[in-house]
């Protein structure tokens, strides 16, 4: 008889980090102490919280241990599974009273900070089940939903709870997802198709693979629902090919939902048909447009075409088609079994709801977090992200990847939704959040994400084509400290020509992150084309190494590391000191910053 379970983390934040060999050592020590009979370890989907990876969690006590290695297992076994004395030493330190949930695994994530100030609908069963196993699914009342609509409910009615709900499209246009159905079911063809759109390429994002790996059945579930309310019998999953733990849990999750009669002919004897196949991308940015990644799911090159007409008229092989994210179809399934009011009871008045975002950057807690539409953009980083690490200041937190922009510490308090984010020149984007504080340079970001972009361009139209490659050659004009302030109007108005001319969304929104930088942090592109000074210390063209003689104690550590020869050793004997200081000939000078590095403990070398 079981009578503990040990969850082990298999995302993959926390495989990268060897929770496959902790899960190993389990194994092995469960076995070596005869307890693999009353001891059940369950392999989960991410827990949201990867910074502390690998993440072990032991019910029924909910005890959350964090950073596991190998060598803690025995331990763990010993101590806690066989005398019930939890190590403390591994119990992540921010657990604190746990508030009242419906069920223990709820309990173990609402104690920690970082969760407490989560809703989590999208990823409510990440973390919690075996994502290969379909009956912990169905325990979790999944399939109920399917059910639902295929025995009480018409395709219109189906339509309607969505419309009502106000869901909008995760994916990063915000496009209301009922009114895509509807605009769909009336067109009538022989064939019609659902897709989901699981080519998540923006830099720093992780969220539709940490669904497709912790919970794959919800996304099949909701798939079938917007089949039926569409008229449509076919779907595609098109996923990244660089996530194969997710690619192999859907898989396995296909296959036992057709096993179970929940995929293929007459589903629940309803009369209804729908089966899925998932087709892998090849890691090109611009296949995260609809039309483009319909082209690929044809075998033909993920180009964007001109629209209208849309996929809901013309979509995949000519026909109607219905196309969502991951996470926007991880919303259905609960939607349908507690409501449209339920889900509009979150978020704003036009964002309701739940968003998931991959927090990253210069942040303490980086994960997976899920929070109420409507919810400030300081109580993500303060409370939920635990702050910027090494007592540095926010400077500003990036939207919407390389077609977003950036929010500045002035506007800490916006309130995180689709609205506020667009009247302040950003995007919701599909859900990343980069942080970043007083060492970031805001001209450099930028450059960064248009470096991505211009690379990512399908090349099909000339204003991003051309336009973007110019764009970047005035960056890097700028943070070489050849650029002047009638740059700063020619930059602002090019981003401006190719966001009106460009033919799909990657170039009408690549420029985002140039226009947001401009307008928020205009002052670090003047100090970088008048001063010919990078106020951060990043851009290597522009910064001067020195070495306060008065602080040197003539050492040499540094005349040691530099591999340019650069510093010698002078006549100034600073007072206190026995030996006489080095300089740095800025001529010879290679800006590598080892000199910096071998100075730690004196501190006597700056850039500036």
């Amino acid at each position: 008889m079981v009578r503990s379970q040990v969850l082990i983390c298999g995302g993959t934040g926390c495989v990268s980090s060897g929770s496959q060999k902790v899960r190993e050592e389990f194994e092995k020590q469960l076995e070596l102490n005869g307890l693999q009979d009353e001891i059940k370890l369950v392999r989960t989907g991410c827990f949201g919280l990867c910074s502390l990876g690998p993440i072990v969690i032991v019910y029924p006590d909910g005890t959350f241990y964090s950073r596991v290695t190998p060598d803690d297992v025995a331990e763990i076994v010993s101590e806690h599974l066989l005398k019930g004395r939890p190590v403390e030493r591994l119990i992540y330190a921010d657990t604190g009273e746990a508030e009242e949930t419906q069920t223990k695994i709820e309990t173990a994530l609402s104690e920690t900070k970082f969760y407490k100030s989560q809703k989590r609908v999208a990823l409510r069963n990440c973390g919690v089940i075996d994502p290969e196993n379909i009956d912990e699914y169905i325990a979790m009342d999944g399939y109920a939903a399917l059910g639902k609509v295929l025995t009480e409910m018409t395709p219109e009615e189906v339509i309607k709870v969505v419309t009502d709900s106000g869901l909008r499209g995760r994916g990063g246009a915000g496009f209301p997802t009922g009114r895509k159905w509807g605009l769909c079911a009336p067109n009538k063809a022989p064939q019609k198709y659902v897709v989901c759109n699981a080519d998540e390429g923006d830099p720093g994002a992780f969220m539709d693979r940490s669904v497709l790996e912790g919970d794959p059945h919800c996304i099949i579930e909701a798939m079938a629902i917007a089949g039926y309310a569409i008229g449509a019998t076919k779907g595609y999953v098109y996923v990244r090919a660089e996530y194969p733990i997710a690619v192999k849990r859907l898989g396995i999750a296909i296959a036992q939902a057709r096993e179970y009669g929940l995929l293929g002919e007459n589903i629940f004897d309803s009369g209804f048909n729908f089966d899925l196949q998932i087709r892998l991308g090849a890691g090109a940015f611009v296949c995260g447009e609809e039309t483009a990644l319909m082209h690929s799911i044809e075998g033909q090159r993920g180009d964007p075409r001109p629209r209208p007409p849309y996929p809901a008229v013309r979509g995949l092989y000519d026909s109607p088609t219905v196309e969502n994210n991951v996470e926007t179809f991880a919303n259905i399934p609960q939607i349908i079994l507690n409501g449209a009011e339920w889900f509009a009871s979150m978020g704003t008045e036009k964002s309701k709801g739940t968003k998931v975002f991959a927090l990253g950057g210069k942040i303490n807690n980086t994960g997976l977090v899920e929070i109420p539409m409507g919810t400030t953009l300081r109580e993500i980083i303060e409370d939920i992200g635990g702050g910027i690490p090494n007592g540095k200041k926010f400077k500003a937190a990036q939207t919407g990847g390389p077609s977003g922009g950036c929010i500045p510490e002035s506007l800490i308090d916006t309130p995180i939704d689709y609205d506020n984010l667009t009247a302040i020149g950003c995007m919701m984007g599909s859900g990343g959040l980069i942080v970043m504080d007083e060492d970031t340079c805001m001209v450099d970001i930028a450059k960064f994400f248009l470096d991505f972009t211009v690379d990512e361009s399908c090349g099909k139209c000339t204003p991003c084509r051309v336009g973007m490659k110019r764009l970047k050659e005035m960056l890097e004009k700028i943070t070489d400290g050849r650029g002047t302030l009638e740059d700063l109007d020619k930059l602002e108005e090019l981003c401006l020509y190719i966001k009106q001319n460009s033919l799909c969304g990657l170039g009408q929104t690549a420029p985002n992150p140039v226009l947001a930088t401009l307008k928020f942090f205009r002052d670090e592109y003047v100090a970088h084309v008048v001063e010919k000074r990078c106020p951060a210390g990043v851009c290597k063209n522009l910064l001067t190494y020195t070495i306060d003689k008065d602080k040197c104690i003539g050492c040499g550590l540094c005349a040691k590391a530099c591999p340019a020869d650069a510093i010698t050793r002078t006549d100034y004997i600073a007072p206190g000191h026995k030996l006489a200081s080095f300089a740095i000939n800025k001529d010879k000078c290679v800006k590598c910053g080892a000199c910096i590095a071998s100075c730690k403990k004196i501190k006597a070398i700056s850039k500036r």
